[in-house]
This record gives structure tokens, sequence and C-alpha cells, in this order.
């Protein structure tokens, strides 16, 4: 899943910062799901990690299959998280850190809404 990158790069030497990762970020497109995901930063340097925002709103859940390990941190609302091979279900609220292995198949639904930090071990180098 290669995502936009979202908000304004600055850098201080080796140091990067995005301003505004969290604002406009572009929608995923799946019918009846209102959810939203872009890229702060995807391989800065060479490195294979990727981080930005994640936002969902009440709408019919998001079924999404990791191919990258990641995590997440909850920054507003809460997402409840089902995994799809267990069944199992879990409460994410703000604060909440969040680890999804490589091959788990999660569906994300929340109340009302619900805003993600998340940094994943994924390339989009060629």
């Amino acid at each position: 899943m290669e995502t936009s990158l979202v908000g304004t790069l600055s850098k201080a030497g080796s140091i990067h910062k995005v301003v505004g990762g969290y604002v406009g970020l572009p929608s995923m497109n799946e019918p009846g799901t209102v959810a939203a995901i872009g890229d702060s930063l995807h391989n800065p340097e060479g490195s294979v990690m990727s981080a930005g925002f994640f936002e969902l709103k009440a709408s019919e859940p998001l079924v999404y299959t990791y191919t990258y390990d990641e995590m997440k941190v909850v920054i507003a609302g809460e997402f409840i998280l089902t995994d799809e091979t267990t069944g199992e279900v879990t409460h994410a609220r703000e604060r909440d850190v969040l680890f999804f292995p490589k091959g788990t198949t999660v569906r994300f639904e929340t109340p009302e809404y619900g805003l993600g930090f998340f940094a994943g071990d994924r390339t989009f180098a060629p």
C-alpha cells in the first residue's frame, strides 16, 4: 500500500521534521468506509521506516491485512480492533500503543472518530 506524503518537510542536519503531517490526509477510497491515510515520511535517507497518520470516522469497518510490521499510537478518539483470524477484539484509546505483525488482518471500527500515528517497517524504494 503506497500512500501520499503529507506535510512540509524540513531538515536540521540529520534530523527530519514534518509540519502538518495530519492535515488533508488522502482518502483510502474504500467503499462505505470513511478512512484516510498519509505518510509524513517514507524511507528517509534510505531507511526502511515509514511514518504518518491514519484517520477513521464512524462508517463501515475497514479491513486491512498488514504486509509489513507496524506500530500505531492512538492520538485522538478510539479504535475498535478485531483480529480477523481469532475474532478477538480490543479497544484502543488516546495514548494507547498498538503493534500489528506482518500478516495480521485487522477490522478497524470507531464509534465516532479515531486518529493514529503509525511507524512501519516498509519500503517504497526501488
